[in-house]
């Protein structure tokens, strides 16, 4: 479609998580605990690897920057989300909704590509305990991390750009509670082929290398698991890996399931439901799984509670 015929859209409008006005207050309280415990455990986790120097270590190092794209993506989405469920008003800007989409897209990239970085790190660190210290320093640490924000921002600008040169010459109101490209594609009067297609291969190229990184890794950690003579080794190796594993399933499998189908098949009632787990529940688990499971994490929180208490 020619850009001339487009109007000169200054706003969306989003319709919110539900139109049910029964329940807003309870939902709110949920939502805003939820995004609260996110808020306190990410934050948390962050504090603590840069204050307890026995997490000075490549994990904990990939797992500070897990929680900060966890605290990226959700607070993009959390605070407009919480607010326009009692407003009148629930517009965004166009240049607002280009900037939220563009920090939840570049986050959750990231996020995407650090759990395959976080696997790579465990199967050095297994295969080859005697030199993990120097195939994975403070140098190479860094500049993974530098390639996935770089790789993450160059994603996200892609998909942003395509999306908001789109033609919106019908209605701006989003099904939606934040701006996401399946309902920015329903709502476009523009051919949006170009848009399905790029998703399918630079997002979906991004996924296969990361889940394809996650396989590989693994395969290589549990053949070298295999080696290990003691019971009690084989159990430390594997408990080390159970929590990366259950974050990289919850993660992925519902961006799969959002943005790997045709146009046709959404359900755009359904999809804000599942957006709503990995934008605010998912951020929240995070931390929770890796400290939960981990005794050094536990250990250096014990010992930061015996700081203050004292």
């Amino acid at each position: 479609m020619d850009r001339g015929n487009c109007s000169s859209l200054t706003e969306f409008i989003f319709l919110g998580i539900t139109h049910n006005t029964e329940n807003k207050v309870t939902l709110f309280s949920m939502l805003l605990l939820v995004y609260l415990i996110n808020l306190g455990a990410n934050l948390g986790m962050i504090t603590l690897i840069r204050l307890d120097s026995k997490l000075h270590t490549p994990m904990y190092f990939f797992l500070s920057h897990l929680s900060f794209c966890d605290l990226g993506y959700s607070t993009a989405v959390g605070p407009k989300m919480l607010v326009d469920i009692f407003a009148k008003n629930r517009s965004i800007p166009f240049l607002g909704c280009a900037l939220q989409f563009l920090v939840f897209c570049t986050c959750a990239d990231c996020e995407c590509l650090l759990l395959a970085v976080m696997a790579y790190d465990r199967y050095k660190a297994i295969s080859n305990p005697l030199l993990y210290t120097v195939s994975m320093s403070g140098s190479v640490c860094s500049l993974l991390v530098a390639g996935v924000y770089l790789v993450g921002m160059a994603d996200a600008l892609i998909h942003t750009t395509l999306a908001f040169r789109l033609c919106f010459c019908g209605s701006n109101e989003i099904n939606h509670f934040f701006c996401d490209v399946p309902p920015l594609l329903l709502l476009s009067c523009s051919d949006t082929h170009v848009n399905e297609f790029v998703i399918f291969t630079v997002f979906g190229f991004i996924e296969l290398s990361t889940i394809s990184g996650v396989l590989v890794s693994y395969c290589y950690i549990i053949l070298s698991v295999l080696k290990i003579h003691s019971a009690e080794g084989r159990c430390k190796a594997f408990s080390t890996c159970t929590s990366h594993l259950t974050a990289v399933a919850i993660f992925q499998g519902t961006l799969l399931f959002t943005y790997f189908r045709p146009s046709s098949s959404y359900s755009l009632d359904q999809d804000k439901m599942i957006s709503l787990f990995y934008t605010l529940v998912i951020p929240m688990l995070n931390p929770l799984i890796y400290s939960l499971r981990n005794k050094d994490v536990k250990e250096a929180l014990e010992k930061l509670k015996n700081k203050i208490w004292l």
